[in-house]
């Protein structure tokens, strides 16, 4: 399954009725809560699932959305109705950075089938396909309108994770991508982690570089460009992170849709990212 999906196609198999689960993931740094949005208009069947809650452990040491314990995950995914030789798709509000988070954490636990919305809930809304305010019940064997319980087991350790020293130790020998704000990466503002600047070594790409301007995502060949103008080419070692350790899911994503990557050798994420490098006080550079 390509990674990337596009609203005509995730209509086309919900028209199908295909074992297709929609993921609704629409979240704000700050908020106010993405189950507000959710609630007012979604995707037809989509279930929505909440980033600090359900896709992340509680923050501390280890970050602000550290990944989640795999037992609560499968009980997250089982209760949206995810099942085994199945698909996924997830979406957020527009850019895919969140809904690559999903995307992220069912390769991470070995499920294959799943994609991004490709310009997320605007694109859909753009394209003219259908919404609804209708919630779905919760998993009563799919009886009444409910969503049918899933059967995944997630078997995590599938996707390639850095620790701190892993972190650092790319960014010198091979490229470790910075997916925030350019301002944030040199250190000029820092509104959200105690400190502010980048791991020393690292390369500024921030998420938005992935998108046009019609909020769609670049072609492969784009993208590849693109990486290549950051020293990402064949054969170098490659990893991202970010200030939490979402958005930097969509980096991976992104190399993987230019062909810099593959399904079979993924970049590597820093799950932590800046906001436990940060936590263990570790050396920052700051400047660009």
């Amino acid at each position: 399954m390509h990674p990337l999906i596009t609203p005509e196609a995730l209509a086309d198999a919900l028209g199908t009725r295909s074992a297709t689960v929609v993921l609704d993931v629409r979240w704000r740094l700050g908020g106010p809560p993405g189950r507000q949005d959710y609630e007012v208009s979604h995707v037809p069947g989509a279930v929505y699932v909440d980033l600090d809650t359900e896709l992340s452990a509680p923050p501390g040491v280890g970050g602000r959305h550290p990944l989640p314990d795999p037992e609560r995950l499968q009980a997250v995914l089982r209760r949206a109705g995810v099942r085994e030789g199945g698909r996924v798709v997830a979406y957020d509000a527009g850019d895919g950075s969140v809904a690559a988070r999903v995307w992220w954490l069912l390769r991470w636990v070995g499920f294959g089938e799943v994609a991004v919305l490709d310009g997320g809930f605007a694109a859909w809304e753009a394209a003219g396909l259908p919404v609804t305010a209708d919630v779905p019940a919760a998993p009563a064997g799919g009886a009444d309108g409910g969503v049918a319980a899933g059967d995944v087991v997630v078997r995590p350790g599938q996707m390639p994770v850095l620790d701190a020293d892993g972190a650092a130790a790319l960014a010198q020998d091979g490229v470790l991508l910075d997916a925030r704000a350019a301002a944030r990466y040199r250190g000029e503002t820092e509104p959200v982690d105690p400190r502010a600047g980048h791991v020393p070594g690292a390369v500024n790409a921030p998420t938005t570089g992935h998108v046009g301007a019609d909020g769609r995502w670049l072609g492969a060949e784009e993208l590849a460009a693109r990486f290549a103008g950051l020293g990402v080419s064949g054969g170098v070692a490659v990893g991202a992170y970010c200030g939490s350790g979402v958005t930097a899911s969509s980096v991976v994503l992104a190399l993987e849709v230019a062909g810099v990557t593959s399904a079979e050798k993924p970049a590597a994420l820093y799950a932590g990212s800046w906001s436990n490098w940060c936590a263990l006080d570790r050396e920052v550079a700051t400047g660009g």
